[in-house]
């Protein structure tokens, strides 16, 4: 009988919670979508409505993933070619030569992109289901509407945060099985040999969130442009030739987009954790036993964070709001009285409820799992001193949301300020609403470092006594500091389900009240949903803030694995001197490519909505009668010209956040070669990695919060509380000021729905392509 040993145990206890904990979640998950499909579907109208804009939604996911699926496929086997040909180091990994270890790259690459891509199509299949059965709760009870939506959007949640997670332990757990139980591979290598999993999970988000984005967005400024500025219809009128393609756009970018963009940021944040927690295990000569906690955190934690969220979201209930049709489809309370829309419980004071009991549970979570898994005689006090890391974690995300918020929020000065900019004209709202999106990046920045110098402070005030691992010249700088850091970001994505749950929020609501509009509901109904829908906006906002928040902590992780992997393989700490002229050059190139990405991204948008404008007017003046209602707009030629431009268009930006690092790194590889320097190659690519993070940050910040507060300064003017303060005159609909918070929102489309989000994840791509390929750029290895 063979003796397992102490590691192998604790690592089957440690995986187990973890496996079991996934499997609940999809348990779960599957709960939520079984109460959601539960609800009554709508009518014959709101089916007849629904119907294309499902069809259009799967027709083009199907679509833009078999175009992805063949670049990823590409890119698997330039991997795996590119590991078995170069000459073996004797500080890779040993799992048996470079047939295997290229073999598990591209592996762990294809596990990556598959997960993720699955994680993006389940936002995309829940959504378009769920967005008729909002509409059609609207009828019948506020609280229903609502928590539709919301579960809806949880679903796809829960799945994707489960997902990456049950995806990275699984491919641990084949290696660590196979290898380290067996042979001298050591924890830590582990990590670099599934590393492949974030760049293939990044790579998906990175084209999904890109197609998705392009399409929903050129339908959207092409549907405003000409229905609202030119013709003066209301929004998602059905007589506007392009409502079906904005709706189809909000699934497949707002939806299938960010939960793939979640995924990859589980999936890059993970994995960054599980190396700084190995480079710590090693630096502090941890057992066998207290290393497999420490790189087993970051896994278990999330699965207290959806525990978290699952309380959070099904503790959300409005206080008021139950209301039942009585006749012609008006809406009344129980006593028979007639229900305004507008004096209803406000939904943002719902779901920030659910958010509140989300962020106590995950705190609670934080400090178990802390004392489970990182207690060590080594350090007794470490434990307790990164629960409080992970605390403060939890208390960043909240202040992201708080600071988004208050900057595309109308009820807050910045957006009431665009808005009243519009009464001056379209100059002066654009103006105003740069202004803006430029400010909101002072406070986020703030807080992020405050995060990272106080996590890191408290990390390395944990009591670790640290050492140079034998065979090794020098010490990995404070890795007790950066756990710290490491388990802030973990804090802060405990309530990651609860977030993206609330982000897709908004796109189903959206859907909804087009769906109501274009069903010709009675207006109480898209009263109702208009409610929703104006609230979506600002989760979908929020949730963006949340996004750039955790990138940035994770860009950091990232970064910093990259320079153990460095130390690891040359046995120097990487010294990243911009006073060097390459690193300079590699610095530039880092800031200039998230500006010719965005450019791009941008452009993209803008191409694909002149097409979509032009097809529009030539309706309306070849079809009289649409306006008149007497004849159909053609839906389909909008949708398929939006689905063309975003599949043909969403490649260039795609393509160059993968080839940059990979073209840098191994130009300086070269040309240190040539000169004798063994770490240019990864010194220039750290300087690029370096400032690409943080001119992407405030990049993100300023596009995501300027669009957003534009989009909401339209609907604070479309709510008619606009009032010009020098005649008393109000501008409401089809006003001058009107049109001119249109184009404002127009300009914003895609800075907040294409360009900053992909911007997200190119960061994490950046950092898990450099985390990957490191090995290559450095000329012993090649």
């Amino acid at each position: 009988c063979r003796t397992v040993s102490p590691v192998t145990m604790t690592f089957a206890v440690t995986i187990s919670f973890v496996f079991v904990g996934c499997i609940a979640a999809f348990a779960f998950a599957l709960l939520l979508a079984r109460w959601v499909l539960a609800r009554e579907g709508g009518d014959d109208r709101m089916r007849e409505v629904w119907l294309p804009i499902k069809e259009g939604a799967e027709g083009f996911f199907r679509t833009q993933y078999r175009t992805i699926a063949k670049l990823a496929a590409v890119t698997a086997l330039l991997l795996f070619l590119f590991f078995l040909i170069r000459p073996a180091s004797k500080k890779d990994p040993d799992v048996g030569g470079n047939g295997v270890f290229a073999l598990f790259t591209a592996l762990s690459f294809i596990v990556g992109a598959t997960m993720s891509a699955v994680a993006g199509y389940a936002g995309m299949w829940v959504s378009v289901r769920a967005n008729v059965r909002v509409t059609s709760a609207a009828t019948r009870s506020y609280n229903e509407a609502l928590q539709i939506a919301l579960r809806g959007g949880s679903f796809a949640a829960v799945l994707v945060v489960a997902l990456s997670v049950f995806g990275l332990a699984l491919m641990y757990t084949i290696i660590y099985v196979g290898f380290y139980s067996h042979g001298p591979i050591s924890l830590q290598q582990v990590v670099y040999v599934i590393s492949g999993y974030g760049f293939g999970a990044s790579f998906v988000a990175l084209f999904s969130q890109l197609g998705g984005g392009i399409y929903t967005k050129a339908a959207d400024v092409g549907a405003d442009l000409v229905g609202k500025v030119e013709h003066g219809i209301p929004e998602d009128d059905p007589r506007n030739p392009a409502v079906i393609a904005d709706l189809v756009g909000d699934n497949v970018g707002d939806c299938a987009g960010r939960g793939a963009d979640l995924f990859e940021s589980i999936a890059a944040e993970n994995l960054g954790a599980m190396i700084v927690a190995g480079a710590l295990a090693k630096n502090a000569s941890m057992t066998p036993d207290d290393s497999m906690g420490y790189i087993a955190f970051p896994l278990l934690i999330h699965v207290f964070g959806i525990l978290a969220s699952a309380v959070g979201i099904l503790s959300v209930r409005t206080r008021n709001g139950q209301y039942k049709p009585i006749e012609h489809q008006s809406l009344y309370d129980e006593q028979g009285e007639r229900v305004d829309a507008t004096v209803l419980e406000d939904p943002m004071k719902v779901l920030n409820r659910g958010f509140y009991v989300t962020a106590v549970v995950a705190v609670v979570g934080v400090w178990i799992v802390c004392g489970a898994l990182l207690h060590t005689d080594k350090a007794p006090q470490a434990w307790w001193r990164y629960a409080f890391c992970g605390t403060l974690g939890v208390l960043t995300s909240l202040a992201f949301l708080l600071i988004t918020q208050y900057y595309t929020d109308y009820k807050y000065k910045p957006v009431k300020d665009i808005a009243q900019a519009s009464i001056s004209g379209h100059g002066t709202n654009i103006i105003a609403g740069t202004a803006v999106g430029m400010e909101s990046t002072a406070l986020p920045v703030l807080a992020m470092g405050a995060t990272i110098i106080l996590s890191y402070y408290i990390g390395s005030h944990t009591g670790f006594t640290l050492a140079k691992p034998q065979g090794q010249t020098q010490v990995f700088p404070h890795p007790d500091g950066l756990f710290g850091t490491a388990v802030a970001t973990m804090g802060m994505l405990t309530t990651a389900v609860y977030v993206l749950g609330m982000d897709t929020f908004g796109p189903i609501s959206d859907n909804a009240g087009g769906i109501a509009e274009m069903s010709e509901q009675e207006a109480g109904i898209r009263e109702v949903c208009d409610r929703l829908d104006a609230v979506g906006n600002t989760t979908k906002a929020l949730t963006k803030g949340y996004a750039i928040g955790s990138a940035a902590l994770a860009a950091f992780l990232l970064f910093a694995a990259f320079m153990d992997l460095v130390l690891s393989y040359t046995g120097k700490v990487l010294q990243v001197d911009v006073s060097h002229p390459e690193v300079f050059v590699g610095a530039l190139l880092g800031g200039m490519l998230v500006f010719l990405f965005s450019a791009w991204a941008i452009k993209a948008v803008g191409h694909s909505a002149e097409a979509v404008v032009q097809e529009v007017r030539r309706q309306f003046q070849e079809r009289p009668g649409i306006m008149t209602k007497t004849e159909t707009p053609d839906y389909a030629a909008c949708v398929s010209i939006v689905a063309r431009s975003a599949l043909r268009d969403m490649v260039k930006p795609g393509l160059l956040p993968v080839l940059a690092p990979v073209v840098v790194g191994f130009l300086f590889r070269w040309y240190g070669s040539a000169v004798n320097d063994d770490t240019l190659g990864p010194e220039v690519v750290a300087g690029m990695l370096m400032i690409a993070t943080v001119v992407g940050i405030l990049m993100a910040l300023y596009l995501n919060n300027a669009g957003g507060a534009w989009d909401n300064a339209k609907k604070y003017v479309e709510t008619g509380a606009l009032i010009d303060p020098a005649t008393g005159e109000v501008h409401g609909k089809g006003s001058e000021a009107h049109k001119a918070s249109v184009t404002g929102d127009t300009v914003g489309d895609p800075f907040k729905d294409t360009a900053g989000p992909s911007i997200h994840v190119l960061i994490k791509l950046l950092g898990t392509i450099t985390l990957v390929l490191g090995p290559l750029f450095i000329p012993e290895t090649m």
